[in-house]
């Protein structure tokens, strides 16, 4: 049997060497990294001798706007919004789920769109999409394609008690011909 002239499975046994040579190659990957990166990426296109698009139109804020609902003591309350441009004038609307502050229960939802005029900051309400009058619940709200899209919880008579709900109606507004109109997809249909 020949010997061999370094002796077997040298490197099995590490050592504190080891372990500071291996830190110091790390060191120095990481060190040469930092140093060669790509340059910086930027969202700016080359200029190609075209005017710029004007700047996007803040949508109206809720918190400006004067509902068409009487709360009394209490106060209102901003459930939901969503904005999108539903006339196809550029300039966005935003349309808003309010209700009452109840202290119990749960009182009936008013949708309403805003709109702001060029240079002003209090935006008005342009539309009642649901009255808070008709006793309806919002849910399953969107501004989507130009659409305001909402199911409604309401009641069948005013016999029903306001806890139970027992109509469910899918509804759908798009401004057309200056006004919105609602659209519904299977009418009304009990819970």
């Amino acid at each position: 049997m020949q010997h061999s002239a370094v002796p077997e499975l040298a490197h099995t046994t590490t050592r504190p060497i080891h372990w500071v040579a291996t830190a110091a190659a790390v060191s120095g990957v990481i060190a040469l990294s930092s140093v060669l990166q790509p340059g910086a990426a930027t969202a700016a296109q080359p200029d190609t001798g075209t005017k710029a698009a004007p700047a996007a139109t803040a949508p109206p804020d809720p918190a400006k706007a004067d509902f068409p609902l009487d709360c009394g003591p209490t106060k209102l309350l901003v459930v939901k919004k969503a904005t999108g441009d539903l006339d196809g004038d550029g300039r966005p609307e935003t349309v808003v789920v309010v209700h009452c502050d109840a202290g119990m229960g749960t009182p009936p939802d008013g949708l309403y769109v805003l709109t702001q005029a060029a240079g002003t900051t209090t935006p008005r309400v342009v539309a009642t999409l649901v009255d808070p009058k008709d006793r309806n619940t919002v849910t399953d709200f969107a501004v989507r394609d130009a659409a305001v899209t909402a199911t409604l919880l309401g009641y069948s008579s005013p016999d029903v008690p306001s806890c139970c709900p027992d109509v469910k109606d899918d509804a759908k507004w798009q401004w057309k011909n200056g006004a919105f109109l609602r659209t519904t997809a299977d009418g009304g249909r009990t819970v």
